[in-house]
């Protein structure tokens, strides 16, 4: 049974017993190609939730009206070591879902979603991935490094295989990931969610693990990421999209991720990571 953590986010109040959903934080970026810092981000979250009401407007519910949500604190992970960071992820990721709950990651750069993938994949064989994201993530390696953020999707790709795997958001990336998407190996929709709801009715039934880059969003509504691209979605947007998955997609597990608190120091981009948590939260509360 895994511990309550001292600061939790907002309304994470449940003991582990009663929960249904966990959330931890995987606080790594050692393979960030650009600007680092979003080791920082959970801690933040957590921090900043308190800004935050229970209640949401978007939704009419109000975390107080479930006893759902357990925070168990951030992974103590090794310093240099991908693969032994994505081991301790794993782990805990199959603590909790071999007690029946669902895990819900804070990162962290977006591969720490590979350790939970592994878990969750070997669990439910037929695993499906929704993935938001300005980045296609498809490289095979990046400077050598075959574990990399931006290879995760490649790597979750290597575990699921074709057809299990779509991509939402794309804007950047080298020509010929997107050429190698388009061969049949993910869905890959540019710049938005098109086709989200059908992808969503198409796998209906199927396990699915939501990770959510919150990059995904244009600069102008959250510059504090470590590798901005403009002409991304918008705030409602990106929630229109959560709600599109959660209503009728059976999530296993979530993440969100690539909040760089010292890349905003307005704290506005924390503040949006904050409501994104606590609506994916109430989401899931169904």
């Amino acid at each position: 049974m895994l511990n309550k953590n001292v600061m939790t986010f907002i309304g994470c109040d449940a003991e582990y017993e009663d929960a249904r959903i966990v959330l931890f934080g995987a606080p790594f970026d050692s393979t960030t190609s650009y600007r680092p810092g979003t080791r920082f981000a959970s801690q933040a979250i957590r921090n900043e939730s308190y800004g935050l009401e229970t209640y949401s407007p978007y939704q009419d519910k109000d975390m107080t009206d479930y006893n759902y949500y357990f925070d168990s604190g951030d992974i103590e992970l090794p310093i240099g070591d991908s693969e032994k960071v994505l081991s301790a992820i794993e782990e805990r990721t199959k603590i909790i879902l071999d007690d029946g709950k669902i895990p819900f990651m804070i990162g962290g750069e977006h591969l720490v979603t590979l350790g939970s993938i592994r878990a969750i994949a070997e669990k439910y064989s037929d695993l499906h991935i929704i993935h938001f994201d300005a980045h296609t993530d498809l490289r095979d390696e990046y400077l050598g490094v075959e574990l990399s953020h931006a290879s995760v999707i490649r790597r979750c790709w290597d575990i699921l295989g074709d057809g299990r795997i779509f991509q939402f958001g794309i804007r950047s990336g080298e020509r010929w990931e997107f050429e190698w998407a388009k061969e049949g190996h993910t869905s890959l929709q540019k710049f938005d969610f098109t086709g989200l709801a059908e992808a969503v009715r198409q796998i209906k039934g199927k396990p699915v693990y939501l990770t959510v880059d919150l990059d995904v969003l244009d600069p102008s509504v959250f510059p504090g990421t470590g590798t901005p691209e403009a002409g991304g979605v918008t705030f409602m947007e990106l929630l229109n999209a959560i709600h599109t998955v959660c209503k009728d997609a059976d999530i296993k597990g979530c993440d969100v991720n690539e909040l760089c608190p010292p890349m905003d120091t307005s704290g506005a981009s924390t503040a949006t990571a904050c409501k994104v948590v606590r609506e994916l939260l109430l989401e899931l509360s169904r």
